[in-house]
């Protein structure tokens, strides 16, 4: 939730203050004001729930000051105190073997940071969430971010279940994780030219999550039978990302909202898609149900979520993939396969480097990753070394070879 909330602040200060000039610039905002921001979320998950302290920024690429010391805790409609533990970096945290929030249950946030200064939010329902129907995907494209080109691939989209009550609201977020191998990987260890020992585990398959950034909301209504149909939720250029290489899941956690935190959601949602033109719609302030009790002008940015959760789990494999003739991914990595006769002396009477120069030529880089040797047919003497560049050899520096424990291979 924070980085929609600071990019939006971001936007929204800069729009405002140079919406009236022609020639672009980089304003002064000599007028800036620092807020709170508060980013804070209570389901019936029994999981820690955190609630996260900073501090606005002027710019974009700012680093947000993080709130320590401060004393965080939610009560309930009986008056009962559930406590946050400062974990250090801004983040409150609660213990979910003493608190779990309960579908029907009001809950109030409170926060008093170490100067004093009181926040209280508005009383949030927890309201009841049905569950996801079906996700699916169908071949789809759409430009690159630069409107240059169009790109092929795949777009995900949730169906939810009826819903029984008149109207209601919800909110998806997603995390994607993804198997993958690399184009060429270590496989051998270089001691000298005389020991090259392969290794006797390969680092060969990682494993990578994202989660969303982007606002996703939805209402359902009785005119569209309770139920929300082909929600889109993601788009994936099977070209450009190896998402779908080997095997691919998607998690999505659908969320119950109230009204007001739909507008919120929606109102995000339109400044964060501002391209700051003085031809867009003009940002405006975004509603935080949270307020100073103390001093009415101090505004506070972010907001008070209390939502029941449903989720489900997408497996895509490459054979559904490729039944739907979608280009393929390829890593854009090179072999360097070289023996000291591709690096002549300056002059003739020089001797030609060793084998363990050439190898030192290439790793003291640090650039460069050995791969393996490649031997002659006939002789069976060292003929080459072969180099990749690291980020095309060793898949942890963009993942992590621990599998998750939930993941289930179906290759």
């Amino acid at each position: 939730m924070l980085k929609p909330v600071i990019k939006a602040l971001a936007l929204l200060i800069a729009v405002l203050a140079a919406y009236t000039c022609i020639d672009p610039y980089n304003p002064g905002l000599e007028n800036y004001e620092s807020l709170l921001v508060v980013e804070s979320l209570v389901t019936d998950e029994k999981v820690p729930y955190e609630v996260k302290l900073s501090r606005s920024i002027e710019h974009e690429d700012s680093i947000p000051e993080r709130i320590n010391g401060a004393e965080v805790y939610i009560t309930d409609e009986t008056g009962r105190r559930s406590d946050f533990e400062n974990s250090g970096d801004g983040v409150y945290k609660t213990d979910p073997s003493e608190f779990t929030g309960v579908p029907g249950k009001t809950y109030i946030l409170h926060i008093i940071t170490s100067d004093g200064s009181e926040y209280v939010s508005d009383p949030a329902v927890m309201m009841p969430v049905h569950g996801i129907q079906n996700i699916y995907f169908e071949k789809d494209e759409e430009y690159r971010s630069n409107q240059s080109e169009r790109q092929e691939g795949i777009r995900i989209y949730v169906d939810t279940e009826q819903n029984s009550s008149d109207i209601a609201y919800v909110h998806w977020e997603f995390e994607e994780t993804w198997k993958f191998r690399l184009s060429d990987y270590k496989r051998y260890n270089y001691i000298n030219d005389s020991v090259i020992l392969p290794l006797k585990e390969v680092n060969e398959y990682c494993w990578r999550t994202n989660r969303s950034s982007v606002i996703l909301n939805g209402t359902i209504l009785p005119e569209q039978d309770n139920q929300i149909r082909k929600a889109p939720v993601c788009f994936i250029p099977t070209a450009s990302s190896d998402r779908l290489t080997l095997q691919y899941c998607i998690l999505i956690k659908q969320y119950s909202i109230s009204r007001e935190a739909f507008d919120f959601w929606d109102k995000l949602k339109q400044v964060n898609e501002t391209g700051g033109s003085i031809f867009d719609k003009q940002p405006y302030p975004v509603i935080s149900n949270i307020k100073n009790i103390n001093d009415p002008e101090d505004k506070v940015l972010g907001y008070f979520q209390v939502s029941a959760v449903k989720q489900q789990r997408k497996y895509i494999t490459p054979r559904e993939i490729y039944e739907l003739d979608l280009p393929y991914f390829q890593y854009e990595c090179k072999r360097y396969e070289v023996s000291p006769e591709d690096y002549p002396p300056p002059t003739p009477t020089l001797p030609l480097m060793t084998w363990n120069e050439l190898y030192d030529m290439f790793i003291r880089t640090g650039k460069f990753t050995f791969v393996e040797p490649v031997y002659d047919e006939e002789t069976h003497l060292l003929s080459k070394l072969v180099f990749t560049e690291n980020t095309c050899s060793d898949c942890t520096l963009s993942g992590t070879e621990e599998k998750p424990d939930w993941w289930i291979d179906l290759n």
